[in-house]
């Protein structure tokens, strides 16, 4: 990709590029609605990923030449920016630019080709990528020197109040703070975190993207009914458990004395969360002890909380999963992201992963008539210069 972006950047603009920098997709190991509760997530930062290469401008113009997109768009950096209803590409830089003039940070002027090969619509927060590549760009050119914390924090605001998502911090913390063969244990509370290896030889990440998405009626408003009965389960425990905050400060003994003060649908949208909580401290234990057996059989318990507690599964995702449970070569599955469509993650060994791959892909055509993309992926090192 590095000389890929180097050519079309030369033949964009004429001259080579001064710098190039990688920002990476993001997968999620276990850890699923967990964010929002100020639980722990556990990500890693992947072999897709968003590139930028740039060369500084004497004025105060950023040309940016979306490569993939065969589209282009100005920012003018000392006037305030504007949210675009028909190019919503543009949202994710212009929101980054307004973050940094929020800052009061001088941006520099430059000449920008992107490209990248995250999929689109996968699950692996190419949003994410584009908004910490282009603010880590900016940071470089300008000799801002933000640190790596303040560039996760910036996508997420922009997002939030720029492009209108009600993100949690995970994408682009794991975007930015990834490292080769190493997961991350992310308190989504306190943004401390520690690394825990994930460098496991014969074993394969693999991706089966459903190709859908499902709007359940209201489109992405499913998502924040999931938070809003999290937050209504909070409430009602607080009232015998005084010292909590979020899910993340009761314990499964805890929560199993008061369960049954909460209404059924919502406590088991808690009861998930929960638990939940508590497999992200367990799936760190596994992998210390090398055991990923454990690890993976963790993964099939988070997908069957996710399809029947907190229901944000579909049929699509449901059969990947029910299919890699029946395969020997695989070690652990379960969807992946907010649930409705996209991704499942499974471990493979490496030896089956030919016959896994070509195996879904039949079965799910046969099944539900619909092709299957298959992606292997593996945890490289996070945003970087390269």
């Amino acid at each position: 990709m590095k000389e890929n972006i180097k050519q079309l950047f030369t033949e964009t603009f004429a001259a080579a590029p001064t710098i190039i920098v990688r920002s990476p997709g993001r997968i999620n190991l276990i850890g699923e609605h967990t964010d929002y509760n100020n639980g722990w997530v556990l990500p890693a930062s992947i072999n897709k990923a968003i590139f930028f290469a740039a060369t500084p401008r004497s004025d105060n113009k950023i040309e940016v030449y979306a490569a993939d997109l065969k589209d282009k768009d100005t920012i003018i950096t000392d006037q305030p920016q504007q949210r675009s209803s028909t190019k919503t590409w543009v949202n994710y830089l212009r929101g980054m630019v307004d973050q940094l003039q929020k800052m009061g940070k001088k941006i520099p002027g430059c000449d920008v080709v992107v490209t990248g090969n995250i999929p689109l619509g996968a699950g692996l927060s190419s949003s994410a990528a584009v908004e910490c590549g282009f603010a880590y760009l900016l940071s470089q050119l300008g000799g801002m020197d933000i640190p790596r914390k303040e560039i996760a924090l910036m996508g997420q605001r922009s997002e939030n109040q720029f492009v209108g998502a009600n993100v949690g911090i995970m994408d682009q913390f794991a975007s930015v703070f990834g490292k080769e063969g190493h997961v991350i244990r992310l308190d989504c509370r306190t943004l401390d975190y520690q690394y825990f290896p994930f460098d496991f030889k014969g074993i394969d990440i693999i991706l089966c993207d459903t190709g859908v998405k499902h709007s359940f009626g209201e489109g992405d408003s499913e998502y924040n009914k999931r938070r809003r009965d999290c937050e209504q389960g909070v409430a009602i425990l607080q009232q015998h458990l005084p010292g909590i905050q979020s899910l993340r400060d009761v314990s499964p003994e805890a929560f199993a004395q008061y369960k049954q003060l909460l209404p059924p649908v919502i406590a088991r949208r808690c009861d998930f969360v929960v638990h939940e909580i508590k497999r992200v401290e367990a799936a760190c234990e596994d992998l210390l002890n090398n055991n990923l057996a454990a690890f993976g059989t963790k993964m099939y318990a988070t997908h069957r909380g996710l399809q029947h507690d907190y229901e944000v599964s579909c049929e699509e995702l449901d059969m990947l999963v029910d299919f890699a449970s029946g395969r020997s070569e695989v070690l652990g599955s379960r969807m992946m992201g907010g649930g409705f469509g996209g991704c499942t993650i499974n471990l493979v060994k490496q030896e089956g992963t030919a016959a896994f791959i070509e195996a879904a892909t039949k079965a799910y055509k046969d099944k539900l008539n619909l092709p299957l993309k298959c992606y292997i992926t593996h945890i490289e090192q996070g945003l970087a210069v390269i």
